[in-house]
């Protein structure tokens, strides 16, 4: 039994280890070490191991269970960017923002999307993979055809840029004047993955099993490489920018992973800010999986942040959120 018991806090442990390897996405890009990334699309998984062992020991009555607890709430920013637990705020939005990828209207129908999009009353909205058109209803302020991705706006759209990236991905920014002040929003769409669900879906066949794991780190891998490119691009639209910036998209990319960290540098996450419960926004797979975010400066406070449930118009639920400009 101690041997077991051995067994188990050595696998503990190492748990732990994969764990904190994710904090050195912030420092360690896909092009020197891609492998760390990996890490991140594990975190949920390991951190639910992390919490059935802590519990165990509890339960077992072991000192351990204070050393693996104290470490366990050294990761609570990593934790909160998945499920997050803010108080309500007292403040009083000016400014509501949808973000959503509509998968070319393949699911909902253009139609229905529009129709819900118009109703949310947002200022500004953002599409991702829109297909041929995003035109919303009494929005008159549009972004010119940036291929897959468009702003649609209630105010005046003063400049407007292409973000130029290699791969599928694409971004672009647009200034927009509101109340008064100018802002500039960011509309990323990061190079997709093109996985096949029957990729990512296991089988009771064992060697099965391991080729579609290799096939899917094959993917993984460039994609994670093209990505830092794309973000070395995205980043001068904002630390240049001369306006408060909002950044919302579809990232590709899970929290804690390079991307959401080097994508996020110096602007709030909404979700950490202003989000209750889960910001899983993805549910075409079997795991449900954070890719669709909006970040903002410093200026610009997020007050409120929701995901969507209650509407599957896309494989991508829609993410609305509120902020206050001073």
């Amino acid at each position: 039994m101690k041997i077991f018991r051995f067994g188990l806090v050595l696998i503990h442990v190492f748990i732990i280890v994969l764990l904190s390897g994710t904090v050195l996405n912030d420092y360690v890009s896909p092009k020197v070490f891609p492998y760390l990334n990996l890490l991140s699309l594990a975190f949920p998984a390991l951190m639910i191991l992390n919490f059935m062992l802590c519990f165990l020991w509890i339960i077992l009555l072991k000192k351990r269970a204070l050393f693996f607890i104290a470490i366990t709430f050294m990761m609570i920013s990593p934790i909160r960017r998945w499920i997050n637990w803010t108080d309500k705020t007292v403040e009083i939005p000016n400014l509501k923002i949808v973000t959503m990828n509509v998968k070319g209207g393949s699911i909902g129908g253009y139609e229905k999307i529009y129709d819900y999009l118009e109703k949310t009353n947002a200022d500004i909205i953002f599409g991702q993979e829109y297909g041929s058109e995003f035109n919303i209803p009494n929005y008159p302020y549009r972004t010119s055809n940036y291929r897959t991705i468009a702003v649609n706006s209630k105010t005046k759209i003063l400049d407007q840029g292409k973000l130029e990236s290699t791969g599928k991905g694409i971004a672009f920014y647009a200034d927009i004047q509101f109340k008064g002040k100018i802002i500039r929003v960011v509309n990323v769409y990061l190079n997709p993955f093109s996985f096949d669900k029957q990729m990512v879906k296991p089988v009771e066949n064992m060697e099965k099993n391991k080729t579609k794991i290799k096939d899917v780190i094959k993917k993984l891998v460039p994609t994670f490489k093209i990505h830092q490119q794309q973000i070395a691009v995205i980043r001068k639209a904002i630390d240049h920018s001369p306006y408060p910036v909002i950044l919302a998209g579809d990232f590709n990319s899970v929290p804690n992973s390079y991307e959401y960290y080097h994508l996020g540098k110096g602007l709030n996450d909404a979700f950490v800010e202003a989000g209750r419960g889960s910001s899983t926004s993805f549910h075409d797979y079997k795991f449900p999986i954070r890719i669709d975010y909006i970040f903002s400066s410093k200026e610009i406070k997020p007050v409120s942040y929701h995901v969507d449930r209650s509407v599957k118009l896309s494989d991508h639920f829609p993410v609305i959120a509120e902020f206050k400009i001073d």
